[in-house]
């Protein structure tokens, strides 16, 4: 599985990227799955519906099934910071691609989104796992990037520059695991 964090402050095009990646990864046969990264509270369920009802009682974990998809909510005692790569383990591990929203802070390799109408810093220059930046305004970039910088409003060329950079982005849980019980 091939692994990449895009990552960016809120309002540069993360979530739209994604969602136009990931027909462009599937048209080219790979299967996609996404891990979002959430600062604030969220709830997937709705009240009245069993599984909340499941929830609300005090289950510790509640998990939906149907024939069609899967859906598990875990409830945290405490607040809990996950890795990307806790995340990651969680997955069936049969996708192709990752694709991680967030993860700023992480150690995986990342794409960076910026824009400058969001006014905010860009971090290419100082984080080596900034592996490209995708741009809307490249002209406008606030210091020139040694990494290659990609159109944001070309995502089939994005797409082709992953899948042409696949080998950069492997990852495996059982590599990973192995690696942090040796440290």
């Amino acid at each position: 599985m091939k692994v990449i964090a895009i990552t960016g402050y809120s309002g540069a095009g993360k979530t739209q990227l994604i969602e136009q990646l990931i027909p462009a990864l599937k048209a080219r046969g790979l299967r996609v799955s996404t891990v979002k990264h959430a600062h604030h509270r969220f709830d997937i369920d709705h009240p009245g519906k069993d599984t909340f009802r499941h929830r609300t009682a005090g289950a510790a974990e509640v998990l939906i099934a149907s024939r069609h998809r899967l859906a598990l909510v875990r409830e945290f005692e405490h607040a809990t910071e996950l890795s990307a790569q806790d995340l990651l383990a969680e997955l069936s591990g049969d996708a192709d691609w990752v694709l991680l929203e967030g993860f700023r802070g992480g150690d995986l390799p990342k794409l960076e989104v910026w824009r400058a109408a969001c006014g905010q810093p860009a971090h290419y220059g100082d984080d080596p796992l900034v592996v490209a930046v995708v741009t809307d305004a490249p002209n406008r970039l606030p210091r020139s990037a040694a990494q290659p910088v990609l159109d944001l409003n070309a995502p089939e060329t994005v797409a082709a520059w992953l899948v042409g950079q696949g080998g950069r982005f492997g990852y495996s849980c059982v590599e990973r695991l192995a690696s942090s019980i040796s440290r």
